[in-house]
């Protein structure tokens, strides 16, 4: 299977483990990720409140070049780049005026969009195409150790649906690594906001949003927080690490679901970009019959499992604070 993919400015910058496992999974899973030529910022989520038709057109011209590329949808990981993609589709075949100036606009650039190619979520592409049951089969080592809380964000299921499922109890990423052996925790607030760029212009309401995300985790008994979005992994990150250095609680490590995913898949820790979050997360080696994955919670000493058990680990992810 082949995939155009659009990495958004956030995966070839902050985002970069993102991009990283991403790029692990697909090729483990022998799906072609091509990476779209000559790709533009989709306009972030605020552009579109200052000029509305420059922001389409913006947009546009990616789904323009994927067209023009020919032969696979468009993969966009980054939430805020598949929410305004696929707001673009929808604003350009319902609103022929809209449609109308936004075509004039690629026009000047010899580009013509007839919203031919989908604009999907790699969480949806690979649970629906790949499907559970393959997943299984192409895992290598256990994450039964890791007790993840699946921290969805508020992007990729309102107003567009990356998944065709209950948008308020999205349970897709729970599934998929239950079935892969982990113990996803219950977690309420799965589905709430980080406080996206609040961070940078009301911060005290953006801090307030990640510490409930942060306490809920942990009263829920998760070892690490797993996502889906760029943004929300980078505030939950920088607010873990602050917290920590500021004589606070111990950090939850904050991962993207395809660094989890990847390392199932039998990726190394440097594969899936594990060195590039604030809070460290380092794997350790130990060579077992029957491979597994270990995550000890908050660096504290991780509980032991009988010897000769199937779930015996092979390797130890542990917290350095």
């Amino acid at each position: 299977m082949r995939y155009i993919y659009y990495p958004g400015c956030s995966l070839h910058a902050t985002g970069i483990s993102y991009d990283k496992s991403m790029r692990a999974v697909f090729s483990r899973l022998g799906l072609d990720l091509d990476e779209l030529d000559d790709w533009n910022c989709c306009g972030a989520t605020n552009y579109m409140s200052v000029k509305e038709t420059v922001a389409l057109s913006i947009t546009a011209r990616n789904l323009a070049l994927a067209e023009k590329n020919g032969g696979g949808d468009l993969v966009a990981p980054c939430s805020a780049c598949f929410a305004l993609l696929n707001k673009t589709r929808k604003f350009l075949s319902e609103v022929p005026e809209l449609a109308h100036d936004v075509g004039e606009a690629l026009a000047e650039a010899d580009l013509e969009c007839h919203l031919s190619v989908p604009v999907r979520h790699p969480l949806e592409v690979l649970i629906h195409d790949i499907g559970l049951e393959r997943l299984k089969a192409a895992q290598t080592h256990s994450i039964a150790e890791f007790r993840p809380a699946c921290y969805y964000g508020c992007q990729i299921l309102r107003p567009q649906r990356a998944m065709a499922e209950d948008p308020e109890i999205p349970m897709a990423m729970d599934e998929l690594f239950a079935a892969l052996g982990a113990e996803p925790v219950d977690y309420p607030p799965k589905i709430r906001c980080c406080g996206g760029m609040l961070i940078a212009t009301a911060e005290e309401v953006a801090v307030r949003l990640c510490e409930e995300l942060i306490g809920w985790a942990r009263e829920r008994g998760a070892n690490c927080i797993v996502t889906v979005c760029p943004l929300c992994q980078g505030n939950l990150d920088i607010l873990g690490r602050r917290t920590e250095l500021t004589g606070g609680s111990r950090p939850i490590p904050v991962l993207y679901f395809t660094q989890l995913l990847g390392l199932a898949l039998g990726c190394t820790p440097k594969e899936v970009g594990l060195e590039h979050g604030l809070i460290p997360v380092t794997a350790k080696a130990h060579p077992r019959e029957s491979p597994a994955i270990r995550l000890d919670r908050l660096g504290s000493p991780a509980p032991t499992r009988s010897s000769g058990t199937a779930e015996q680990p092979d390797e130890s992810l542990s917290v350095e604070a």
